[in-house]
């Protein structure tokens, strides 16, 4: 009798044991990549509460569903942990969505005719505003042009009282026309009024007659945009909707914001505050708001605990892009001799911007795309880590994009524990064009090295710089593995040896974007405790052929254990 009733106590303790607490959804038949070492791939997931409590078999699955658990049948589709735009502008996302998007004109003419129809249903003194254009990926070019750059004329003639702003697709320089350019005073004679008030980091850049061409580089483009009105609060919610609904159709959960001010912070507290911000965001304040920055460092860092909205980089620019030859370089441009690009902020000031983010616990995010600026922002991280020695171990710093960097620069970002924030698109993007600027010397030696980095012991962050480049995640991770243009070119890849394996351009997109935002714990790895953020493809990125992958839909996306949007199932 004793025996049977041991029996009976021990079928009781297994029962109890096998009995788990109801899940809130299972996922199960397809590849799940888990981006986990010690568990690469699972069969099945089960969240509650917007976590993940179990990553294994179904069979072991199973154990979790009750009579309210969802269960999702990926039908043999192709799971990974939530991709992370790494650096992307999320209110310019949404605002390219209600501007002119001109990121797929084919020639300036194309430009005259999407200013000329928006002329004509805006009233009189509206602004038309713009972005996308870039002149080297023009099939043809205006005849007349000054330091490789459209002139105003046509833009003007079509648009006589309405007052243009068009931002290049690097946001680096703007082409306005001449109404514009009366509003902001700007004409010939203001050439040395402007010059003694010194636009530090920036260029007016005027024909040989003194007269501005409606192209404004860098900083002065501010000369004109401070004359565009506030926009609403209404526009700039609708603006934050649909970057939201956009990272939805691309499977984007988390998304580094690249420099924002007060104002849009606020909106976002207020959209969290009505549970209305969908996507996390990890947002860097702009370094150029001296007031923005002392204000933060008095409070420090707001870091989520329910991790939708944290503030604690700070965004810096060290130079301007390759495209309007603003990028910083230790020799001039091989197309333009005369020019070697320029510093768009001041190096004391990025030390001193540095000094302060490691007194008070934030992250320092620097903008440097040319090789003498990469070198310049390692400069000055290394003095202030160096007064900092042993106080701030886990800095994380950051250089974005560094796309161009001397190969004695090479070792120092992992020397140094400093991250690379770099959007592989651009390569695809911009390197047919971009050997005219650098010459194929500097281009194979220390353009797009990401290999090269991996190997040293860097961290890459992947992303797209959206509204630079559009967001669509697929498109970048196929030029991280191939370093071929979209239309796939050349057949071998450009600078082959550079290219990152699936793994690695995985990784870049999910763990490691995480970890360039101090939250490797809790995303970017589909295990147990962390954040139940998932991106379902309908094809297995990390095994079909490479030209699919372009091909390849976004099937699904699930933010906090919720499925936010459903799309191409095939």
């Amino acid at each position: 009798m004793r025996k049977l009733y041991c029996l009976f106590l021990l079928s009781l303790l297994l029962v109890a044991c096998s009995t788990k607490e109801p899940a809130d959804l299972i996922i199960h038949n397809g590849i799940i990549y888990t981006v986990n070492e010690k568990q690469p791939t699972s069969e099945a997931v089960a969240i509650k509460g917007g976590k993940i409590v179990f990553v294994g078999s179904y069979v072991d699955a199973e154990n979790f569903i009750g009579d309210n658990t969802k269960v999702i049948d990926l039908e043999g589709k192709t799971m990974t942990p939530g991709f992370i735009e790494g650096h992307g502008h999320f209110m310019g996302l949404g605002e390219s969505e209600l501007n002119l998007d001109l990121m797929n004109v084919k020639n300036f003419d194309e430009i005259v005719a999407e200013v000329k129809a928006a002329a004509e249903k805006s009233k009189p003194g509206e602004w038309i505003i713009g972005r996308g254009w870039h002149q080297d990926k023009w099939d043809t070019k205006p005849e007349h042009m000054v330091q490789g750059f459209p002139t105003h004329e046509a833009l003007s003639k079509v648009s006589p009282n309405n007052p243009v702003y068009l931002t290049h697709a690097s946001g680096h320089a703007s082409l306005v026309n001449a109404k514009a350019l009366e509003l902001a005073g700007l004409n010939v004679l203001s050439k040395e009024k402007f010059a003694n008030e010194s636009v530090i980091g920036g260029e007016v850049i005027r024909d040989g007659n003194g007269n501005p061409t409606g192209i404004l580089n860098e900083r002065a483009q501010a000369l004109v945009a401070n004359y565009i009105p506030k926009e609403s609060k209404e526009r700039m919610e609708r603006a934050a909707q649909l970057a939201m609904e956009a990272c939805y159709r691309n499977g984007i959960t988390s998304f580094h914001d690249a420099g924002e001010g007060q104002e849009t912070i606020d909106l976002y507290h207020e959209l969290k505050s009505k549970n209305k911000l969908g996507v996390r965001l990890y947002v860097m304040l702009s370094g150029s708001d001296r007031e923005l920055i002392k204000a933060w460092a008095a409070k420090g860092p707001e870091i989520d605990s329910t991790h939708w909205l944290t503030i604690r980089s700070i965004k810096l620019y060290s130079d301007g892009a390759l495209g309007s030859r603003g990028a910083w370089l230790l020799e001039p441009y091989t197309d333009m001799p005369s020019v070697s690009g320029m510093s768009t902020q001041s190096l004391d000031s990025i030390l001193a911007t540095t000094r302060v983010g490691l007194a008070h616990g934030f992250q320092v995010c620097t903008h440097a795309i040319g090789d003498r600026a990469n070198r310049e922002v390692l400069n000055q991280y290394e003095v202030a880590l160096g007064e900092f020695d042993g106080k701030k171990s886990d800095h994380r710093f950051r250089i974005e994009h560094a796309q161009h960097i001397d190969p004695v620069d090479l070792p120092r970002f992992a020397k140094l524990g400093v991250i690379a924030a770099m959007q592989a698109i651009h390569m695809s993007s911009d390197r047919p064009w971009a050997i005219n600027r650098l010459g194929e010397k500097r281009i194979q030696e220390g353009a797009y090295m990401w290999q090269s980095l991996l190997e040293s012991g860097a961290v890459i962050v992947n992303g797209t710089d959206v509204p630079v480049e559009p967001i669509n995640p697929l498109a970048c991770f196929y030029a991280s593995i191939t370093r071929k243009t979209l239309k796939g070119e050349p057949d071998e890849g450009y600078e082959p040896a550079q290219k990152m394996t699936r793994a690695q351009a995985l990784r870049s997109y999910t763990l490691d974007a995480a970890y360039g935002a101090f939250e490797e714990n809790i995303k970017g790895s589909i295990e147990v405790g962390k954040l139940a953020d998932f991106t379902i493809f309908s094809h297995d990125i990390m095994k079909i052929d490479t030209q699919d992958i372009l091909n390849t839909k976004v099937s699904m996306t699930i933010i906090d254990g919720k499925v936010v949007y459903t799309g191409e199932q095939n």
